[in-house]
């Protein structure tokens, strides 16, 4: 099976991280993604190849969001190079896109104008801060909309932290990704029944709100903000984050308090916790976190993570995880029996990378084959469309096409 939108033709204009992301998961379910590209350097997120502080021999965050695509390099500033980017979005049943709509605009790629030219299209944007408002034409990386404009730098640093913490590339961007797919499968599923497209929006700040929306919630209905978390006085010591001998992290992950208190008191090795007046409730226990939580970071650090793992798991209803590096992820059982890695054609081997989080089980997708070079399809894509090869010389001689 070649997964659940087989037949579904995407077109992509996308850059960096966002866009593709979304073009990605929609290529990983089995559509056939064709990725228009700037002529002369293609996708901006090809450069991250040399962005990383060395010049590498393979680009993996390309190569994640851009596996099972079709890549065609195109002058969009020539009229003939418009056209043929006209022609494509005629026979597709998708658009992607992460340029800002005052750009497409421009080139009459904006999704009023193809909307109108195509009603069955199906327009997928992403924008930085919303499509209305001040700021519906500004730029921005996930770090500005999705993680600091949202609140989630502010809601994650500690009290006693000296600056906000930093986001790990493209987090914002590949949930608003995935959130697109999701949202450009509704609305193919609505088309089947009306027979019009729609277009279909995110933003890295609309996810960043709604990944952040356990505390927003609260401030909206109670008009009060979650405190900030601080390790060493935490009221619940059931949900916190401890060092064992060898000083690696793991959580404690107890939310019901009076469920999870006494088997972590029996893997401890005092269950007479259980009855002390200073721990018996979780009032008790909030009073005097400082005092237990100093204790339980002096009994952690007496055995090492995977000794305190082997009594954490003898009892039912103490559950815990490991702090885990990406190494230790990428070794971790669970994470391959998961599906979190696919093996991705590449040549007479595969290449493993980060799969996407949806699986189905009715219509399982296939990976194809790893992200395309610059322009690597053009001609194949432009046969399809019955262009011939005399068209296609002509075409590349005078800098249309790549």
């Amino acid at each position: 099976m070649p997964g659940p939108m087989e037949g579904v033709k995407v077109v992509e204009i996308g850059v960096w991280v966002a866009g593709p992301a979304a073009g990605g998961v929609l290529a990983d379910w089995g559509a056939d993604v064709v990725k228009i590209e700037p002529i002369r350097v293609g996708d901006p997120a090809r450069l991250f190849q040399s962005m990383l502080g060395a010049e590498l021999p393979v680009n993996p965050i390309f190569e994640n969001d851009n596996r099972n695509k079709r890549s065609i390099a195109i002058d969009l500033a020539q009229e003939e190079g418009l056209e043929l980017a006209l022609e494509l979005i005629d026979g597709a049943d998708v658009l992607v896109t992460n340029v800002r709509q005052s750009g497409l605009a421009r080139l009459g790629l904006d999704a009023p104008a193809l909307l109108s030219r195509n009603p069955r299209l199906v327009y997928g944007a992403i924008s930085g801060f919303g499509f209305a408002g001040p700021d519906a034409d500004k730029a921005a990386y996930d770090i500005a909309g999705f993680w600091a404009r949202s609140g989630i730098a502010d809601a994650l640093q500690a009290p006693s932290a000296p600056h906000p913490p930093f986001q790990r590339g493209g987090m914002g961007d590949h949930t608003a990704g995935q959130s697109l797919a999701g949202g450009i499968a509704a609305a193919l599923f609505s088309r089947e029944r009306s027979g019009r497209g729609q277009l279909v929006t995110t933003s890295l700040l609309r996810q960043g709100l709604y990944t952040l929306s356990f505390d927003l919630s609260v401030a909206l209905r109670l008009g009060v903000e979650i405190a900030s978390a601080e390790r060493s006085t935490m009221g619940n010591p059931t949900v916190n984050c401890y060092r064992d001998s060898e000083e690696r992290w793991f959580w404690i992950v107890g939310l019901e308090a009076e469920r999870h208190w006494p088997p972590l008191c029996r893997a401890v090795g005092h269950p007479e916790w259980i009855d002390d007046p200073r721990f018996v409730g979780k009032r008790e226990r909030t009073l005097n976190a400082g005092e237990l939580i100093g204790q339980l970071d002096e009994i952690f650090a007496t055995r090492s993570r995977k000794e305190w793992g082997e009594r954490f798991d003898a009892e039912e209803d103490l559950w815990w995880a490991p702090v885990q590096s990406a190494q230790e992820a990428l070794a971790d059982p669970q994470v391959e029996a998961a599906g979190g890695i696919v093996e991705v054609p590449d040549g007479p081997t595969t290449t493993r990378l980060p799969a996407s989080p949806v699986d189905f089980a009715g219509t399982p997708s296939v990976q194809r084959w790893m992200a395309p070079e610059h322009g690597q399809h053009g001609a194949e894509i432009l046969r399809d469309l019955g262009h011939d090869e005399n068209r296609l010389a002509d075409l590349r001689s005078r800098g249309i096409i790549g």
